[in-house]
């Protein structure tokens, strides 16, 4: 047989793309179109239902950057639509194919009920279906006129990020508005022929089946008349049926789909439009539900659903029912998607604690994993904190755009740093946004890496990012591939079936121990540092704040616990820390909301912090400490002067004359407590710090050297970190002034000021104080750089074969060294509060209050000693997608502790962030709890939230080690629980009298719900 492929290709491609798709729509009539531009932010429909409308001509510009457009269109279906089905029509000017970052509008009736909503991929309304001739059609339209933020493609900066600065020429161009007549078997061959050409393509060129396939849609398309397709496509459809209904192979790989629509709670469009996006996608999702008996939908984020229920109640309405037929699958059981490294532990604990309570308080469904397919890596505390929620599995992507090293697994068990274990998949589709093309269905067979282990894959399926969902089309391939010879099978299932066979297969899955870190997108530990700084400093506030409200309410008759209070600004720290906002990669209008945003929860906290303490009484000026670790340390007294002060933790004492163990002394550029000696060169650098406990120089060169580096990243902007930042930098060393700024017997401080670029200075305030052997350096930037890293090194004596950074529950530990891919490819990572270095009898930690970023290198001297740095990554200059990211001034402090071990690192880490607050209150003699034992750690203290009364408490292994030890309670303890994150019993916990003993595994977490004893 003659090699006719080319030939008979190509005409598939023709005749398909420009005679059977144009065909779809058999028959039209314009509807007629009317338009109000609403004035500023969106507006509710009963405000756009009662507004002057004005005639609308198409081809007409409309909508400003960030506008809404009310469209009301009016019409009737023609007598000769009888009995046929009819839909509306609608296409904005939609630009690309891209649902979520263009113009998106949501359709409702005269009454004010959503419809549906129209975007690019998904333009349609149905009317009816048969149609009854005569009948009126009325929409009210609310049209977005979002910009495209990605329309260079990341050249450059674009004013359109903020509404402040995005103006207000018309961005889209009205195309149509349609009643029209969807022909059913043209619609259905376009599928078919769709369906069977990508198959075709993606078969090997000497693969029987690909060529069954090709001379099949050969001799089909023969029967088509094209100057009657829709006459015709009846008798092609019927001539592809036994090509089409051939079955799979018995050992075909198995894709089990999911619907699913990934709407980034900000991004490339604020908080406010998301609220709208999500009324848009579900609207669309509901109604699918509707036409597809077999449909399932997996939707994570309990925030849009809040949005949803608060803000269209119609909708929520239908997703409920939708819920109740098994067809919408709440999931991820977190208040977001949040980033999977940034935020605390605690805050990780409550994104699942308010996500699974949402969604159980709601559906009467208790989510059984963590959906997470979108973050940029993931820390290795999540798989105790996901079982500790009540989780089975823990579902990802994001891995599969990793820069160097392509991921050995797609099913394994995945093993964090306590040694929990979470059954772990990661579609090898390589998306979360699949359609089942030929293309994505041969690259998840192709891909997956558990071949002759397992047989079966996961595919969320439809438009995501900014919304959009699963469409008809995409229910018809996957119709058509659920067992057609040649294709992977698709089964469209819930997620929980797919993982429960996928375990059942597979039990003896590959274990992957650790972080789960993405070779990308390491800027996000950077990037928009006051919108870090925020999130840092209010998951300390609300700790701050809980544990004086449980002390309050325990000891200050009268005062009632802050319940809702608490809740809600929990809720707004968490939805700040999407993956999107925390990471600092959206546009300028979500970083400046953010920002805002922080300082009104930080406001509030401050409010309840105080009227907890002033709740406990009046009795001259007590200190009190919110760190889990005493602290003998000074403090800033009321009026300013400094004070030595020693306090237990979580608890408080009177401000009294305690004496440090040496005063510090300040000589020229020297300063010296007894315990460290930090000399301060003529640059600003620190040419020494001596640790006089050790008698040794803690630094290999210059300390605390800032680097200016070049930061232009090959792609996104905000986002990336590339290596080749390190190849060009400009070390300052040039200073305006060093100058002392106190010497005191308590503390002495040395300022250093620095200008630099384009008109930027630095001013760095070292400090140390009596009874510390931490420096500190409280630094004041006023940042105009552009493409640009400021970064901070620490050269220390020591060789450290590893670094061991906080994350949440714990620390990982990160090899120096770069023998492999998978470690060089680690040249920028996180941490939380410190970072440490060491080798057998001496370590040193650089701690931070509010930078994530960091670098660690070894380098060996011509003396044979071995240099270990330590970079912080102070601050970024990107312009995509803000171009204004990080400008302005930033305060924040960082720390080197020499002579650390972990368990002073973890202590300091909360004596930076959680500073000693002096109050004028009584304070109760004991705190709420005390716990000895070394690495036993508390991390939160609360009332629960259930409102019974008893105090929870969550600790946690710091160290890495077991640690037996004793939690004692400052109240009468009746009884004592261990609970999951929900704060459900799981077991009883011993007790004697007001004492509970511990023991903890290596970083276990522990929830204990104790009990108080009335009389």
């Amino acid at each position: 047989m003659h090699d006719e492929r080319r030939r008979i290709e190509e005409r598939v491609e023709r005749i398909h793309d420009q005679r059977i798709k144009p065909a779809t729509y058999a028959a039209t009539v314009p509807l007629v179109v009317e338009a109000w531009q609403a004035p500023g932010e969106p507006v509710p429909f009963e405000e756009a239902a009662a507004a002057p409308y004005e005639p609308f001509a198409m081809d007409t510009p409309w909508g400003p950057p960030w506008g809404t457009t009310w469209f009301r269109m009016r019409g009737q279906v023609p007598a000769a639509y009888a009995g046929r089905r009819v839909e509306a029509v609608i296409d904005l000017g939609f630009v690309g194919d891209w649902p979520g970052n263009q113009a998106e509008a949501l359709v409702h009736l005269a009454d004010g009920t959503p419809l549906k909503a129209v975007n690019p991929l998904n333009q349609y309304v149905p009317i009816a279906r048969p149609a009854v001739g005569g009948e009126p059609v009325e929409y009210l339209v609310e049209a977005a006129s979002n910009p495209d933020i990605l329309a260079n493609d990341f050249a450059g900066p674009t004013p359109l990020g903020d509404v402040l600065t995005a103006g207000d020429r018309p961005l889209y161009t009205f195309r149509r508005a349609d009643i029209a007549v969807l022909d059913e078997d043209v619609w259905h061959l376009d599928l078919d022929i769709q369906v069977l050409r990508e198959l075709m393509l993606e078969l090997g060129e000497h693969d029987p089946r690909r060529h069954e396939i090709m001379h099949a849609l050969d001799r089909a398309l023969d029967l088509l008349d094209l100057d009657d397709i829709p006459g015709s496509a009846p008798a092609v459809r019927t001539a592809l049926e036994p090509v089409l209904s051939k079955p799979a192979h018995a050992s075909a790989h198995i894709v089990s789909g999911v619907g699913h629509a990934h709407i980034d709670s900000a991004w490339l469009w604020p908080i406010r439009e998301t609220k709208r996006k999500t009324s848009r996608t579900f609207s669309n999702v509901t109604s699918l539900a509707d036409e597809y008996e077999e449909f399932v939908f997996a939707c994570s984020q309990a925030q849009q659903y809040e949005w949803v229920r608060d803000n269209y109640p119609h909708v929520w309405a239908r997703i409920q029912e939708s819920v109740k037929k098994g067809q919408w699958a709440p999931v991820g059981g977190m208040w977001v998607e949040a980033d999977g490294n940034l935020p605390g532990g605690e805050a990780l604990a409550r994104q699942l604690v308010h996500g699974k309570r949402f969604f159980i308080e709601h559906f009467g469904v208790e989510t059984k994993g963590v959906w997470l397919p979108d973050s940029f890596g993931y820390n290795a505390a999540y798989p105790q904190l996901a079982k500790l929620a009540g989780n089975e599995w823990f579902l990802t992507q994001k891995i599969s755009w990793n820069q160097t090293n392509k991921f050995p697994h797609h099913t394994f068990w995945w093993e964090g740093i306590d040694g929990t274990r979470i059954f772990t998949h990661f579609p090898p589709v390589d998306t979360y946004n699949a359609r089942f093309s030929g293309e994505e269905m041969a690259l998840a067979v192709r891909n997956y890496r558990e071949k002759g282990g397992a047989t079966r894959s996961l595919a969320p399926f439809g438009w995501g990012d900014g919304g959009g969902g699963p469409t008809r089309e995409i229910m018809e391939r996957a119709r058509r591939l659920k067992d057609l010879e040649g294709s992977a099978k698709v089964e469209v299932e819930h997620p929980d079936a797919f993982f429960a066979k996928a375990r059942a297969e597979y039990p003896d899955a590959p274990v992957w121990v650790g972080e789960l870190y993405l070779e990308l997108h390491r800027a996000t530990y950077t990037s928009q540092a006051r919108t870090k700084q925020g999130n840092r400093r209010s998951e300390h506030r609300l700790r701050e704040a809980e544990l004086w409200a449980t002390t309050a309410a325990l000891h200050a008759p009268g005062y009632a616990y802050p319940y809702e209070a608490f809740d809600r600004l929990w809720k707004t720290v968490l939805l700040h820390q999407f993956h999107d906002i925390l990471p600092g990669s959206s546009i300028a209008w979500v970083h400046r909301e953010a920002e805002a945003e922080y300082a009104r929860v930080g406001r509030e906290l401050e409010e309840l912090t105080t009227a907890a303490i002033t709740a406990l009484g009046s009795g001259g000026t007590r200190v009190f400490n919110t760190s889990p670790y005493d602290r003998a340390e000074v403090v800033r007294t009321t009026d300013g002067t400094p004070a030595f002060v020693e306090v237990p933790a979580n608890g408080s004492a009177p401000l009294a004359d305690a004496r440090p163990p040496q005063p510090v002394t300040v000589s020229g550029r020297v300063l010296d407590n007894g315990l460290v000696r930090v000399r301060v060169a003529e640059d600003g650098t620190l040419s020494s710090v001596r640790d006089l406990r050790a008698d040794r120089e803690v630094l290999a060169d210059r300390g605390n050297l800032l680097r200016l580096h070049t930061d232009l990243p090959n792609y996104w902007d905000a986002w990336d970190i590339d290596k080749h930042y390190k190849n060009r930098y400009t070390d300052l060393l040039e200073s305006d002034s060093v100058t002392v700024v106190e010497d005191d017997p308590l503390a002495g401080a040395i300022r250093v000021t620095r200008s630099f670029g384009k008109g930027s200075t630095i001013t760095q305030t070292i400090t140390v104080r009596a009874g510390s052997p931490r420096v500190d350096f409280e630094t004041d930037i006023d940042w105009h750089e552009s493409e640009k890293i400021l970064k901070a090194a620490f050269p220390v004596d020591v060789r450290a074969p590893h670094s061991s950074a906080e994350i949440q529950f714990g620390h990982v530990q990160r090899p120096t060294h770069t023998n492999t891919s998978w470690e060089a490819a680690r040249f920028e990572v996180y941490g939380h509060r410190w970072v440490h270095i060491g080798e057998p009898g001496y370590g040193v930690a650089v701690i931070n209050d509010s930078t994530y970023g960091h670098d660690v290198s070894r380098t060996v001297r011509e003396d044979g000693g071995t240099t270990t740095t330590v970079r912080l990554s102070l601050v970024r200059a990107p312009r995509v997608p803000d171009p204004g990211a990080d400008q302005g001034r930033h305060r924040f402090t960082y720390s080197l502790l020499p002579g650390a071990s972990i368990e002073d690192a973890v202590a300091e880490g909360y004596a930076l962030n959680l500073p000693l607050r002096p109050a004028e209150a009584h304070g109760p003699a004991e705190p709420v709890v005390s716990v000895d034992g070394e690495g036993v750690t508390v991390e939160a203290v609360k009332l629960a939230d259930d409102a019974s009364g008893d105090v929870v408490v969550r600790l946690y292994e710091s160290r890495g080690g077991r640690a037996t030890g004793t939690l004692r309670t400052g109240f009468p303890l009746a009884a004592a629980q261990v609970t999951d994150l929900l704060e459900r019993p799981l077991s009883r916990a011993d007790t004697d009298g007001n004492a509970v003993p511990l023991t903890l595994r290596p970083f276990e977490v522990l929830t204990l719900r104790l009990a108080v004893e009335t009389k």
